[in-house]
This record gives structure tokens, sequence and C-alpha cells, in this order.
């Protein structure tokens, strides 16, 4: 009797292969079609089988294509690198884009339009969504991972990259990208025009899909978290004696979305800010004694939700005083996130993102 060969001696079919690398099947079939990446063996000379040195090319070709290298090029370069891998194990495959272009990074479809500069003069300008040097067929098409997470046609080419290495849960492909976003663009764009728009589409698809890509919002979620806490910590510095009191920063109670506070942390650190991050669903009591325990300059409270919105308690700690008499003082409390539309909320500020927030709160501690 014979044996039962093993799944990788019996190669995976072209539909377990797609799933695998977060790819349509019809993307496979083109890529071997005009790049000639295909199986190297078939069963009876017609259906793919991929043995693990085709998945191999695959990988490497995803992983090239998601950091905005065109499609013809990452195949050559992918089916160079398994070459020499099997002539030189020590060899591995790229991961990012290759030749002279390689410096440039994704963006090579850029509009004309400019959008406006991040202080730190980062290039702002949106890209292109299919970009121009995809060829018919390897462009965005219906069952395309990113597509299927509805990004949208005038998102930037590195949320695409961005949705497709979350799709195939490929962790390091999602850390590289995250970074190479933040080194190239500042924190504050690569916020809100890379990290916001790819989280918002995966989080629809995670809402409309009855709790399907809950791994993929969880993935992609803890390594934003992670860029933005490395962030923070590169912008960390000491406080010197008699400066203001810090910004706190807190969810409100129940309030379990601190991501946004999280690119705020960051963000103000670079800008000199010292902070207090107090995270997710900060009680009402842990929440009072922090402000008179450190006398903060301004406290930054977010609701992601409406039912997590509190005025009352935003309008408590607004009235909070500390201090000798005669020179008492009290935070300037600022609103964030959508929860407090069309909440009344006099005398405490809104800004309307990231970029006016930073202003506004940088303002208050160098003026304090």
């Amino acid at each position: 009797m014979s044996e039962i060969p093993s799944p990788d001696e019996a190669g995976l079919t072209t539909g377990a292969l797609a799933r695998r690398l977060g790819v349509a099947p019809t993307t496979l079939r083109s890529w071997d079609r005009r790049y000639g990446i295909g199986p190297v063996v078939r069963d009876d000379g017609r259906h793919r089988r991929w043995r693990p040195g085709d998945v191999a090319v695959l990988e490497a070709m995803c992983r090239l294509t998601a950091s905005g290298v065109p499609p013809a090029d990452a195949a050559r370069a992918a089916k160079e690198a398994i070459r020499r891998t099997l002539a030189d194990p020590a060899a591995t495959a790229p991961t990012g884009p290759t030749g002279p272009d390689a410096g440039a990074g994704p963006a090579r479809a850029e509009s004309a339009d400019a959008g406006g500069a991040d202080p730190g003069g980062a290039d702002t300008r949106p890209v292109s969504a299919a970009g121009q040097d995809r060829q018919a067929g390897d462009g965005p098409g219906p069952a395309r991972p990113d597509d299927a997470l509805q990004l949208g046609v005038d998102v930037r080419q590195e949320c695409r990259g961005l949705a497709r290495a979350a799709v195939r849960l490929d962790a390091p492909g999602v850390a590289e990208l995250l970074d190479a976003a933040v080194e190239r663009h500042g924190l504050i764009v690569a916020w809100q025009e890379v990290m916001v728009p790819t989280l918002h589409a995966v989080g629809r698809k995670w809402v409309s899909s009855g709790d399907r890509y809950v791994e993929v919002e969880h993935l992609l979620s803890w390594h934003v978290s992670s860029v933005l806490r490395r962030a923070a910590r590169a912008a960390a510095s000491r406080e010197a004696a008699g400066r203001p009191g810090p910004v706190l920063l807190a969810c409100m109670p129940g309030e379990q979305h601190s991501l946004p506070l999280e690119a705020l942390d960051a963000a103000l650190g670079r800008r000199g800010v010292p902070t207090r991050m107090f995270g997710a669903a900060v009680p009402a009591e842990a929440l009072d004694s922090a402000v008179r325990r450190l006398g903060p300059v301004a406290v930054v409270l977010w609701a992601q939700a409406r039912s997590t919105a509190n005025p009352p308690l935003a309008r408590h700690i607004a009235d909070t005083r500390w201090g000798v008499a005669g020179a008492r003082r009290a935070p300037v409390v600022v609103l964030g996130g959508p929860g407090w539309a069309g909440r009344a909320a006099p005398g405490l500020h809104r800004p309307t993102g990231l970029a006016e927030a930073l202003t506004m709160l940088a303002g208050l501690y160098d003026t304090a």
C-alpha cells in the first residue's frame, strides 16, 4: 500500500495558496501567464500544484509588490532571489524595492497636485491608487484583498501594500511598511493617510463579514500601536524643573479605542511636549486623582463611541483646581473622537484632527 504524500510533497492547489498569501486565485494565474512564476510541475499536465519552491517565489513576489515594486520587476527579482537561495542557502529573498529606484520607495505614481506639507517637510501629496507601472490584470480588482477591504481609489499606495500584508498575516511585512511610512512621510501624515484608512477598511470588513478578519484587525492594530510607541519612546526627554505640567491623555470610562491617543502621544513627544498616557477605559475616580496629582496643562479625553462620551465628567475635570490660594490653576480640556459629536460642551475644545490637536496642545504648553 503506497504512502499518502505529505501536503508539501503533494503541493497546494491554487485556491489554497491564494488563501495562504491573501491574493485572488485569478491573480496567481495572471502572474503565471504574464511572468512565468507558475508551478514547475502540474498534475496530469493541466492542474496547478504549488510545491515549496513555487510558494517561496510567490511569497517573495508578494513582499516586493507590497512594498511598491511593479509586478514585472518583482517577478524577476523573486525568481532570481530564489535561484540564488537554492545555489547558496545563506542568501535571502528580497524584502523591499531593489534597483536604481530603490530609495524612492513606493510613490512611483504620485499625483501632480500638492496636498500640503507636514511641519517636518514630509511629502503629503496623494498617490495614485493604481500606479503607472501596473499592467492590466495586476492592478486592483474585485477579488484582491485590499479591494475586499474597500480602501477606495484615492488612498496612498502604501495603504494597499499594508492591507495585503495584514490580510496575509505577514507580521514582518506589516512592521516594515509601517516603519517606512513614518520615516518617509512623518508621523502625522503616516497616521492620517496610511494607518487610519487601512484600519478603517479592516474594521468595516470585520463588521460586515460576520466576525471574519478579526485576526487581521488585531494584528494590524498591535503593529500600529507598536510603531507609535516606538516613536513616543524615541522622542521622550526629561522634563525641566519649573516647566508647566504635562499633557494628560486618557480614554473615557468604558472606551477601549486608544490608538488615536497613542498617535497624539507620539506626536507631542516629537514636539518636546511631556505627556502622561493612561490608555483605554480610565475610571472616573482614577482620572480625577491623576489630574489632581499631576496638575496637567491640558487633559485630552477620547471617546470613539457616543455611549462613552460623558460631558458632565469632562466638565468636572475642567472645573478641577489646584495650587495655593490666589494662584489656583485648572487644566484646558480637549475632547477628541467622534463620540463627542453633537454633544454640547461650552468652554471645552474640540480639534478637528491630529494636526490641529498637536498645534493647540504644543501652543498651550509653550505659553503656560
